[in-house]
């Protein structure tokens, strides 16, 4: 899997939106899970959400964080080469810099198991 590129960050008050874009540059995203993963101000890194390959029925196509369950959504534009993350009623504790990630699988260890790819970060800040 090649490079991974994230864009869509910025500065949004709580209650707001944005959308987060990943975008494989070099090789075809759709044959690997995504992670969506963020970074907080001296805090470990954490995982976010995950969206499965399109070939992958061995579990749930979509697994989210308990802290952004209803809130945010994953989803995947194949023909696009791109995975998205619609971040809803973000909240301060949102902040952070939010990386992608692919992997073969999400699987129940998504969150912690190794990933191939790493994206670069955007920046998500919630403020009023």
């Amino acid at each position: 899997q090649g490079q991974l590129v994230e864009s869509g960050g910025g500065l949004v008050q709580p209650g707001g939106s944005l959308r987060l874009t990943c975008t494989a540059l070099e090789s075809t995203l759709r044959y690997y899970a995504a992670g969506w993963f963020r970074q907080a101000p001296g805090k470990e890194r954490e995982g976010v959400s995950c969206i499965s390959n399109t070939d992958d029925t061995s579990g749930p196509s979509e697994q989210y964080a308990d802290s952004v369950k209803g809130r945010f959504t994953v989803s995947r534009d194949n023909a696009k080469n791109t995975v998205y993350l619609q971040m809803n009623s973000l909240k301060p504790e949102d902040t952070g810099v939010y990386y992608c990630a692919s992997a073969p699988y999400c699987g129940h260890g998504w969150k912690t198991r190794p990933y191939d790819s790493w994206g670069q970060g955007t920046q998500v800040t919630v403020s009023p």
